[in-house]
């Protein structure tokens, strides 16, 4: 993790960084995320108990809500935590207007260039930047956006330059600090780097798009592994697994390897979804189950009990098993169990 923030503040060397840590650092824990992005300068999330966890924890630099208040009470502890908040929207202005704040707070008015999500749409920001400065409650006001295709800049639905246009366009004179670029702008266009930048899904390993995790000399975050805790031989015609999906067109060895849905494992991947035995690289065959799945050892002549099996990360990119199962690492990243036991590098157990 430490690693990948490098890759984020080489390709931005100009910009103060955001780590994104929101879902739990994505599934990695905010714990683990604090101590490895230490050297970042701020942390931005969503969830507003998160946050007053990361300054109970002992965070003292900057902590940003992405999604802003959602009611009276965050704003409060936004005031009284030192959190900054961001503004995309008519009733969270009228919040802050009608805070009992006692200190003013630090914003990020959000701009709707184009993905149409949250924020004020060009033809209105001004008008809100506007009712944020004159607001007594308001400290700063720093600009920002989110890119709908960063990893996809010719998108005929909302071309990265012109998303980036219509931003630049509707700050053009505005003071305030510019908040703009996610993982995919960060790496692949400097342009778009400004005063901050704000690296998500690459911290951790995962590619936010065009170029596989490792042509960004990004190293994965998190490997989940498990064991065969059973082998199976099935003869031609005999079937794996609930709803007998697959079926044996040949004698075959069928590792069980003691790991599923319960677990974080996506239930809806396909037959042929890889994995590692043994380093060796085979496929699921038949349905996950809660806590199952099974592979083919037909050709792994030495994979046997207790065989260790790689589901992703160290050898096998978190992409591609997600790509096979239809969804991107981000979901497989933030659906890992609690059940699942966790040990950092070194094997120190948590």
């Amino acid at each position: 993790m430490r690693h990948n923030l490098e890759v984020a503040r080489a390709h931005a060397p100009r910009s103060r960084t955001w780590c994104v840590v929101k879902a739990n650092a994505y599934g990695h824990s905010l714990v683990r995320a604090l101590r490895a992005f230490d050297q970042s300068d701020g942390l931005a999330l969503i969830e507003p108990e998160a946050a007053q966890q990361l300054r109970e924890l002992g965070w003292v630099k900057p902590i940003l809500l992405l999604e802003g208040c959602f009611d009276m009470d965050d704003v409060v502890l936004a005031q009284t935590r030192n959190i900054q908040v961001a503004v995309h929207c008519r009733e969270q202005i009228e919040m802050i207007e009608r805070s009992p704040l006692a200190e003013p707070l630090d914003v990020h008015l959000k701009m709707n260039s184009g993905m149409n999500r949250l924020g004020f749409v060009p033809a209105e920001y001004r008008q809100a930047h506007a009712r944020l400065q004159a607001c007594a409650k308001v400290r700063s006001i720093a600009l920002m956006t989110h890119f709908a295709n960063a990893d996809d800049p010719a998108n005929p639905g909302m071309p990265f330059a012109h998303q980036l246009r219509n931003f630049l366009d509707a700050t053009d004179g505005l003071p305030g600090a510019r908040n703009l670029a996610n993982s995919a702008a960060d790496l692949l266009h400097p342009q778009a780097c400004a005063d901050w930048v704000r690296p998500g899904i690459m911290l951790y390993g995962g590619t936010p798009g065009m170029h596989s995790a490792e042509y960004f000399g990004l190293r994965p975050a998190m490997t989940l592994r498990s064991q065969i805790i059973s082998v199976q031989t099935v003869a031609p015609g005999g079937a794996v697994g609930y709803g007998s999906r697959f079926v044996a067109k040949e004698t075959m060895r069928i590792g069980v390897v003691a790991c599923g849905y319960a677990d974080g494992y996506p239930r809806h991947a396909p037959d042929g979804t890889p994995v590692l035995v043994n380093g060796a690289r085979t496929g699921i065959v038949g349905r996950v189950s809660m806590d199952m799945l099974m592979v083919d050892l037909t050709r792994l002549p030495d994979a046997g009990m207790g065989s260790e099996v790689v589901l992703w990360g160290d050898g096998l990119p978190i992409d591609e098993v997600a790509a096979a199962a239809g969804t991107i690492g981000y979901e497989l990243m933030c659906a890992l169990a609690p059940r699942v036991r966790v040990v950092e590098t070194g094997n120190a157990p948590i």
